[in-house]
């Protein structure tokens, strides 16, 4: 675990907040991705204990809670985006952690029926601690749903009518992400890398979805914005994994 990493993304993700807050949330798994209600992934979420890694603003907590889940938890490292989830779930009765991925602050072992991620954890400093946690948090038989960027995606740059590859494809590690005002650090994996940590830390991989979903809404929602219609034609923008512990 980088803890100079962590710092500098707590201080990137509290200035970064408001521009995120309610982006992207379930039952939206991604940009132009299919959505949980047309992949039904999670598998029933009525009565089930569910714990969002990197719960943001807390709109897919909320979207648990009307799906009357029996109790929401969440983690975020954003001291801005906890605050926007215990206001936005003030009367849902939420527990909610300040606190990195890769550290476990308080959530019990062997409790949840589902734990998920969306658009998270790729801005994990240890990759491996986060999914032993997760593992850990989950009851046998539980399910760990994740979404990301994929990880082909931001490797090819779009000029024009024409995609370039910029980037070798091979390469791994931390990366300052440069988009935003406040300077942040995050990690590139290949998709294998994803797949062999999870096989590593005890699950089961069920499925891996790299379509794209390009209906009109979707793509007026993205115009002009990193994920466009052109390049999604090509390259799928996120990866989904439902995986579930043994």
């Amino acid at each position: 675990m980088n803890k100079t990493s962590l710092l500098t993304n707590k201080k990137s993700w509290d200035e970064a907040a408001p521009r995120f807050y309610g982006r992207n949330p379930l039952p939206e798994y991604g940009p132009l991705a299919p959505t949980e209600e047309e992949l039904h992934l999670l598998e029933g979420i009525r009565d089930k204990n569910v714990l969002d890694i990197g719960c943001g603003s807390g709109h897919s907590l909320k979207y648990m809670k009307k799906n009357q889940a029996r109790e929401i938890w969440g983690l975020d490292l954003s001291h801005s985006q906890i605050q926007a989830a215990r206001q936005l779930l003030s009367n849902d009765d939420a527990t909610l952690f300040e606190a990195p991925m890769e550290e476990n602050p308080g959530i019990p072992e062997n409790y949840f029926d589902i734990v998920y991620s969306i658009y998270a954890l790729g801005w994990t400093t240890d990759l491996d601690q986060t999914l032993a946690h997760v593992y850990s948090y989950l009851k046998a038989g539980g399910i760990f749903v994740f979404s990301w960027e994929h990880p082909f995606y931001n490797r090819v740059q779009q000029t024009g009518e024409n995609l370039i590859l910029n980037q070798t494809y091979h390469k791994e590690g931390p990366y300052d992400h440069e988009a935003w005002t406040y300077p942040a650090i995050m990690q590139q994996f290949k998709v294998s890398t994803y797949l062999n940590m999870l096989v590593k830390n005890g699950f089961m991989i069920e499925q891996v979805i790299e379509e794209v979903r390009l209906t009109e809404k979707d793509v007026e929602r993205h115009s002009n914005r990193w994920y466009s219609f052109d390049k999604a034609s090509y390259l799928p923008t996120t990866m989904i994994i439902k995986t579930r512990k043994m």
